[in-house]
């Protein structure tokens, strides 16, 4: 049975602006525009909107929500006030990660988790088993989701609202009139590492909001920015693409994401990810950036000097800002120290790299 692909509110509006459509994670999706580097370098040097209004939002509400996402979610949910995000990660029972998301809290008994697209049914299936009586709520398809990013996102984005966006810290949000339309989401996040904003909004405004951005944005030369450029600037960082970098088969330890796996609560498969933690992991995640030409795609072979097989690649790319090739992966831990000397098998050709650490671009 072929899943018919959804399509997102702006889908014409990027269709005549002469973006390249693909299908992604179930949705028909803008992947490039005027090109990778001219929009990745457009991000890093003023501003771009990534349309990602592909990715999935649960609202949890009642009484026991805190405890609820306490018990699904690694991070501790526990140290966020009213207005605050947190990046975290829904543990499976069998050492591994279900997805990675955002927690955003309202109040004590309302928060908002925002999933990665192509996982919604799985995610929602998951936390459903663990539920204890917390109302839970899809609006995926009822919201629009914009990624202003970039040095310049502030300067656009001020001109829309009437708040104050230096009051608003990084990882935190409000709920505020923009473009004239009250309760949406100005939220001080992004997966770029060149700051800005991430804009939440029912579906029926997105096209004015969409207009009203670009409008604002002539100024600073915005331009629209798609899937392509938005994986380059992320593994720049070194961030996690869930499906790639991150799956149901590697854990948090072993993805170098111990900071937002908190053992002073317990939650699901708290005392295995904690006994590796103690006693450490057999493979890491590291990043690593090639001595030689060639560029490191997904599942390529690391292997050491004798020709040992010692990992695999997760992600690779030429990096628009450093003009390198860059990739990440997983290796054995006595080859994951930061300058030991690695090589990526490219097509039967053994290339030299070097273990870097991340993030790539500072």
């Amino acid at each position: 049975l072929i899943k018919k692909m959804k399509n997102i509110a702006l889908l014409s509006t990027h269709e005549k602006l002469g973006a390249k459509i693909v299908p992604f994670a179930g949705f028909n999706m803008p992947v490039q525009y005027s090109g990778v580097k001219d929009e990745h370098l457009a991000v890093r040097s003023s501003v771009g909107v990534f349309d990602v209004s592909h990715m999935g939002e649960f609202i949890i509400e009642g009484p026991n929500a805190l405890d609820f996402i306490q018990k699904i979610t690694s991070n501790d949910v526990s140290l966020l006030v009213d207005g605050q995000v947190q990046y975290s990660c829904f543990p499976n029972l069998e050492g591994g990660i279900v997805d990675d998301l955002l927690v955003y809290r309202f109040n004590s008994q309302k928060f908002m988790l925002v999933v990665n697209a192509s996982n919604i049914d799985k995610d929602l299936n998951w936390i459903k088993k663990f539920n204890n009586g917390s109302d839970i709520s899809n609006i995926s398809d009822q919201l629009s989701l914009l990624a202003i990013q970039g040095p310049k996102a502030s300067d656009v984005v001020k001109l829309l609202t009437d708040i104050d966006l230096d009051a608003i810290p990084y990882y935190n949000f409000k709920e505020a009139n923009f473009c004239g339309i009250n309760n949406v989401i100005i939220s001080a996040t992004g997966y770029t590492g060149s700051g800005g904003f991430e804009i939440y909004f029912p579906n029926k405004y997105a096209s004015l909001i969409w207009d009203n951005v670009f409008e604002a944005g002539k100024a600073f030369n915005i331009k629209p920015v798609g899937l392509a450029a938005r994986d380059t600037l992320r593994l720049e960082m070194g961030y996690c693409l869930y499906g790639n970098d991150i799956d149901d088969s590697t854990s948090p330890i072993e993805a170098g994401l111990g900071w937002i796996t908190k053992f002073n609560n317990s939650f699901n498969n708290s005392e295995f990810l904690k006994s590796q933690k103690e006693n450490g992991v057999k493979k890491r995640r590291v990043g690593f950036m090639l001595l030689e030409r060639g560029i490191p795609r997904k599942e390529y072979q690391i292997l050491d000097e004798n020709d040992n097989l010692i990992g695999l690649v997760t992600s690779g790319t030429m990096s628009p800002s450093l003009n390198k090739a860059i990739g990440m992966g997983y290796v054995n831990k006595e080859h994951s120290k930061i300058d030991t000397n690695i090589f990526i098998s490219i097509r039967n050709k053994k290339v030299k790299a070097k273990i870097c650490k991340l993030p790539f671009y500072v």
